[in-house]
């Protein structure tokens, strides 16, 4: 069947449609919108867009976007996000004080469940989220919160204490150390009555 120039176009605008590729990360899904469809995102994202990771983030080395591919999607019934997280951030060492690298490339994958059933529906190791207990915002349609969920996942594969492998602690030193006096040693006079005994 050879399809018309109207048609194909048409194919076109429904993937543009499903498929955002932009680098304004969206900070919500629509799930009345897109649950049963499914939607995808492409993009670049800044590491200082995230409230929360930017409060651990080092300001002695310049952050570099991160590649993020998303989708929504529903299978056995169940709504999954799933995305790969490709780039680093620059933290604190907590050793040295100088920055440091974390990988954060990686594959993830969120069961979304809209009631406690579903969950013999994913598999033992799965993580997985209750809609209920995500969507907080009162508005007319049920909002994912996308950027959050991603961030939340960011956070979880950051170290609380990063550290480089080969470097010293730092320390600094205020003033001047006070030279100890030379004690006599106490067990010295015991030391010369042995022979006299």
């Amino acid at each position: 069947m050879s399809s018309t120039p109207e048609s194909k176009s048409s194919a076109l605008q429904s993937d543009i449609n499903k498929t955002s590729v932009s680098t304004n990360m969206p900070e919500h899904i629509s799930l009345d919108k897109w649950a049963d469809t499914g939607y995808e995102w492409v993009g670049e994202v800044e590491p200082n867009s995230f409230k929360r990771l930017t409060a651990i983030l080092t300001t002695e080395h310049e952050q570099s976007k991160m590649q993020l591919n998303a989708n929504l999607y529903r299978r056995n019934n169940v709504l999954h996000l799933a995305f790969t997280l490709t780039g680093e951030v620059w933290l604190t060492c907590q050793r040295c004080l100088q920055p440091i690298a974390v990988e954060l490339s990686d594959d993830y994958n969120i069961a979304l469940l809209e009631k406690d059933s579903q969950v013999r529906l994913v598999d033992e190791e799965q993580d997985y989220l209750l809609l209920d207990e995500i969507i907080t915002e009162q508005s007319p349609e049920h909002l994912l919160p996308f950027k959050k969920l991603v961030e939340d996942e960011i956070l979880l594969k950051t170290p609380m204490a990063p550290k480089h492998t080969d470097c010293e602690m730092s320390v600094e030193q205020f003033g001047e150390i006070p030279e100890e006096e030379e004690n006599e040693n106490p067990f010295a006079a015991l030391a010369s009555l042995k022979g006299k005994l």
